[in-house]
């Protein structure tokens, strides 16, 4: 009987070393222990996540795999077991820790053509006595008067959980005392985090963290404690002022300069770096046309207290391959990166220049055409009138034969002089008839031999259009004739059967004071009433 129970023991512990050398002795590429490790406390949960799943190892969308956990201890595959394992692909959770649970955990990710091992540790430690917080601390910065965040370091499971659909609570603790959301100066955000306004130096103290969650049907938690310290020295997220999101535009060719300008809330030196960049890439100063300058630093305390930073980005001419890109400064501190950019575009053409000379050439030719009419007016008309006959009535059909019947005071008349004389036979005619090709009736000149006054001017008026008068000032200023007649009248008759025109004057004579010599001004009283006659009554005539 007691040699069967040694044999026994002997095949137990053969099959056990047999399961072991299995998956040690397995081929398999060995990523060996995570840096990470897990940490817990008798009664809380704890997740052990295997970092195999991950295409730096091997395509998982597309290459079928599988993961199985074992213990390194005892080289036995890990299983569910209610209550206290639960195994979800890779991922090992455990829903009631003991301290007999803490070790290395193996994960081997197999697939069709290969494996991949990887171990995870767990340490498992006794509260402190008189500690309501965990064993194992993080450490977090406070930034003295300032509002400020403390991050529970619990996230890696709200994301897991998350993909489970599973809910989850967290309630933050300050040492032993629950901290109530809203209250004082401590307000829940994100889940994950606590706001502090107004950090102070009392504000130093240990805060906890606990994540609560039902998984397997099992309610438990999981928490982390954070040390926190509170510095007088700070340094905030760091605000681009320039660029502004912003596009400028500058001409081909010529040279252009754009700063980078940051804001720095802080006390003390911050650590913060400013660069440029362009698709991505750092902008150096070995290239020979784009370069930027020497950071530059100085500080103010007032409205706000902080630092400035400044570096210029620099072309010394601009070339096409220079626009249509976005130049990006950005800032790198341990709280943020922000940035700002631009976009360089090229200038749009000098419209400014060529509109004035398009307005001084108008102007110009303005000033000339207005000179040119002055002193070619009568030609241009002319000329317009040949080019455009169209625009203008025919007159050739309405029976006259001149255009104008010029009368003008014969010698031996009232208001004769010479100069009248060579305006009518002369000038007029070089101007109106050789120039304008108007045909004139001059009387005096076109008279025929022999043809009664009263005849010459009745027929030579009706032919006319116009009648044109010519006098000067003498003509009004000359002392009139008076009549020594008994009835005071010039009487003008025409001869029924005759064409010759009689004037008889009875007793009439002219006469001027200081015995001056008498002239007769027959055809200039029959032009006058001739031509009152057909422009008062008839209208036919314009004078």
């Amino acid at each position: 009987m007691g040699l069967r129970s040694t044999l026994g023991s002997l095949l137990f512990f053969l099959g056990l070393y047999g399961i072991s050398a299995g998956f040690v002795q397995e081929n398999c590429t060995d990523y060996k222990l995570q840096f990470g490790r897990v940490f817990s406390v008798p009664g809380d949960m704890a997740m052990l996540n295997s970092t195999l799943v991950s295409p730096d190892v091997f395509d998982f969308r597309t290459v079928p795999y599988n993961i199985t956990w074992y213990d390194s201890k005892t080289g036995r595959e890990m299983s569910n077991h209610t209550g206290r394992i639960l195994v979800h692909r890779e991922t090992l959770w455990f829903l009631n820790i003991t301290q007999d649970d803490a070790g290395d955990y193996v994960s081997i990710l197999r697939t069709p053509s290969w494996c991949y091992r990887q171990a995870t540790k767990l340490v498992v430690d006794l509260p402190v006595a008189g500690e309501c917080g965990r064993p194992k601390k993080a450490n977090q910065m406070l930034t003295n008067g300032v509002t400020d965040n403390l991050s529970c370091p619990l996230k890696h499971y709200i994301n897991k959980l998350d993909s489970y659909n599973i809910t989850s609570s967290i309630k933050w603790y300050r040492g032993c005392d629950p901290i109530v959301d809203g209250t004082g100066r401590y307000t829940y955000r994100d889940k994950t985090k606590l706001k502090i306004d107004g950090v102070e130096p009392q504000n130093k103290s240990f805060y906890t963290c606990t994540l609560t969650f039902t998984l397997d049907g099992i309610t438990g938690s999981v928490s982390e404690t954070i040390d926190a310290w509170v510095r007088v020295e700070y340094s905030l997220v760091p605000e681009v002022h320039e660029p502004a999101n912003e596009i400028l535009r500058a001409q081909m060719g010529s040279n252009f300069s754009k700063r980078c300008l940051v804001f720095v809330p802080c006390v003390g030196k911050p650590s913060v770096e400013i660069t440029w960049l362009v698709r991505g890439n750092f902008i150096s100063n070995n290239h020979h046309s784009v370069y930027t300058s020497k950071k530059r630093l100085w500080s103010q305390d007032v409205p706000r207290k902080g630092v400035w930073l400044e570096q210029m980005l620099m072309f010394s001419e601009l070339r096409e391959e220079d626009f249509h890109i976005n130049y990006t400064c950005r800032a790198y501190s341990a709280r943020a990166f922000p940035e700002g950019y631009f976009t360089l575009l090229p200038a749009d053409p000098n419209i400014i220049l060529p509109i004035g000379f398009v307005l001084g050439g108008v102007t110009v030719l303005v000033f000339i055409s207005v000179i040119i009419y002055y002193f070619f007016k009568v030609d241009i008309v002319l000329w317009f009138r040949r080019a455009f006959p169209v625009l203008y009535t025919n007159k050739d059909l309405d029976g006259k034969l001149y255009v104008a019947y010029v009368a003008y005071p014969q010698p031996c008349a009232v208001g004769f002089s010479k100069e009248v004389e060579m305006f009518a036979l002369h000038t007029l005619p070089q101007v109106l008839e050789t120039a304008c090709s108007y045909k004139l009736f001059i009387a005096g000149r076109d008279c025929q031999p022999g043809q009664a006054i009263v005849d010459s001017v009745e027929e030579n008026i009706q032919a006319s259009r116009r009648l044109l008068l010519l006098y000067t000032a003498s003509t009004f200023t000359s002392k009139r004739h008076t009549s020594s007649s008994s009835n005071n009248n010039n009487t003008i008759s025409k001869s029924s059967d005759s064409s010759e025109g009689k004037t008889r004057d009875s007793s009439s004579s002219m006469s001027f004071d200081g015995n001056e010599e008498v002239y007769s001004d027959t055809r200039q009283q029959l032009e006058c009433v001739e031509a009152m006659h057909r422009a008062l009554l008839e209208g036919s005539l314009k004078v």
